[in-house]
């Protein structure tokens, strides 16, 4: 056992195992010897725990003890006139709780259906749900409150890279730290009964806003979470650092929009573990920034650990960019399990996201695809979303001048992997001529594919081409490794390296 996180009244335990996501087999857990439950995933939370409280922790014969971290106070809502039926507001008396509790204090939340608008956290403070308690957000975007992009010397709103004026999130934290929400609660933001999908990539006074956002923030937790539904992004930690998302679940319908999972952008030194993602875009998208951005600020996203995570469904499993331009370091994904999922990694830039900072030291270790379309995508045609994605200067496939322009990617490894049920290709990369792929190394790793599918797109380029049961095509790419790489039921060659698609 391996403890993750402790907080007054949770404590998150990861088995230490080579099996993605899931334990070997079923387990029990003892807690002060007495039986807590039966469990079948590498990564659980213990909740409802009494602050300042020492526990002993047993599975089978590992044994560890955990003292719980004190709180100054509890408040809980209800002692504020919230009511807690899903119809009154209760926006201002949560307000007045969390204005009111002192540091290192937590502001409770019982069983009930709570109507929001925007929550605003303080530094210091723990926001606690009771198994059973349920914040709605109000869908009209009228009652939301708009964050001003750039103000003087600081900035608030964000959208896709670029520093806008956006709408409040459903909670929200600006340049706090030592922040933690936890529970077995749920937060429906309620975004299918409103407008927020009508013209999607409209402007309408301002942008969508997310789930949950975070701002310049540090030392954040959030576990054991249910959210969904979201205007934007589920949750959107942007400037920040020190992040731990644990068990957590977050899900969107398919057909919502940009409604990707977890989007760390512009940040560093973050945990992703034990998540459960099913959303209408990208289930984990690490980015930061678009050119501009990245010339002012030149925040790089790196030291990105994202471990024991389950993607069934969803545009992308681990994804980056295509706002990278301040560029992505040291990023490990390991034991997770893909499913269904249109593409396992997907990294996404194009000319014009600059090379402030590279995109390098990615590594996927440990994984298993299961009826993945592609499990690998690299693309610098990207052709989606605002900044000129369909100019000649984006899709062209002739030799441009390197500039300040040019993106740039590294070193990328890939290990002890089983693909499965691979629909289109193992993996397509399209380096640029004047900028190829540096390095791509795949060691054992086995590729199976699933005849039944119908050829599609593997990638989103302006001039697109469909694939089927394909293997690993390389176009652009400096040095391809191979150790170990086996494909069955694959169409043409398994391994294809060409300078032009």
């Amino acid at each position: 056992m391996k403890i993750v996180e402790v907080t007054s009244r949770t404590i998150t335990i990861e088995r230490q195992n080579e099996s993605p996501y899931y334990a070997p087999k079923e387990y029990s857990l003892y807690v002060n010897e007495q039986f807590y439950g039966k469990f079948d995933k590498n990564v659980i939370t213990l909740f409802d725990l009494i602050p300042n409280h020492r526990y002993e922790i047993r599975i089978e014969d590992q044994c560890v003890t955990v003292t719980t971290s004190t709180e100054s106070m509890v408040l809980n809502i209800k002692d504020f006139n919230a009511v807690g039926d899903g119809v009154a507001d209760d926006t201002m008396k949560i307000m007045a709780a969390i204005a009111c509790v002192s540091k290192d204090g937590c502001v409770y939340i019982p069983k009930g259906v709570y109507l929001i608008s925007s929550l605003f956290l303080k530094s210091d403070m723990t926001l606690y749900f009771e198994e059973g308690a349920k914040l709605i957000a109000k869908y009209d975007r009228m009652d939301f409150a708009i964050l001003p992009g750039e103000v003087g010397d600081t900035f608030f709103g964000t959208w896709e890279g670029s520093l806008v004026d956006g709408f409040a999130s459903i909670i929200n934290a600006i340049d706090c730290k030592n922040i933690r929400i936890l529970g077995q609660g749920e937060i429906d933001c309620q975004a299918s009964l409103g407008n927020w999908y009508h013209n999607h990539r409209v402007k309408q006074l301002a942008w969508r806003g997310f789930g949950m956002y975070f701002k310049g923030c540090e030392q954040i937790s959030v576990v054991g979470i249910h959210i969904h539904d979201t205007p934007s992004w589920n949750i959107h930690p942007f400037f920040s650092s020190d992040l731990k998302f644990l068990n957590l679940k977050i899900t969107n319908p398919p057909a919502m929009p940009t409604t990707d999972g977890l989007d760390p952008d512009c940040t560093k030194n973050c945990l992703i573990a034990g998540c459960y993602f099913n959303v209408g875009d990208d289930c984990i998208a690490i980015k930061s920034g678009t050119y501009q951005l990245a010339k002012k600020y030149k925040r790089p996203s790196s030291n990105i650990v994202i471990r024991n995570n389950l993607m069934e469904q969803g545009h992308g499993g681990v994804v980056f960019g295509s706002e990278s331009s301040a560029g992505i370091y040291d990023v490990i994904v390991e034991k997770c399990l893909f499913k269904n999922t249109d593409r396992g990694l997907r990294i996404k830039t194009r000319r014009g996201r600059g090379s402030i900072g590279s995109i390098d030291h990615v590594s996927f270790k440990n994984i298993i695809m299961d009826g993945v379309k592609t499990p690998f995508v690299i693309n610098m045609y990207y052709n989606m979303g605002p900044a000129g994605g369909h100019e000649e200067y984006v899709w062209s496939t002739k030799f441009h001048t390197v500039d300040e322009y040019t993106p740039i990617l590294k070193n990328f490894t890939f290990e002890d992997m089983i693909c499965k049920k691979v629909g289109y290709a193992a993996g397509v990369f399209l380096g640029l001529p004047e900028s190829k792929i540096e390095k791509i190394r795949f060691k054992n790793i086995s590729f199976s594919f699933d005849s039944s599918v119908e050829e599609g797109y593997p990638v989103m380029i302006e001039h697109n081409f469909k694939l089927k049961n394909a293997g690993l095509c390389c176009f652009n790419v400096e040095k391809v490794e191979c150790e170990n790489v086996c494909f069955e039921d694959c169409i043409g060659d398994s391994i294809i390296q060409k300078e032009s698609y």
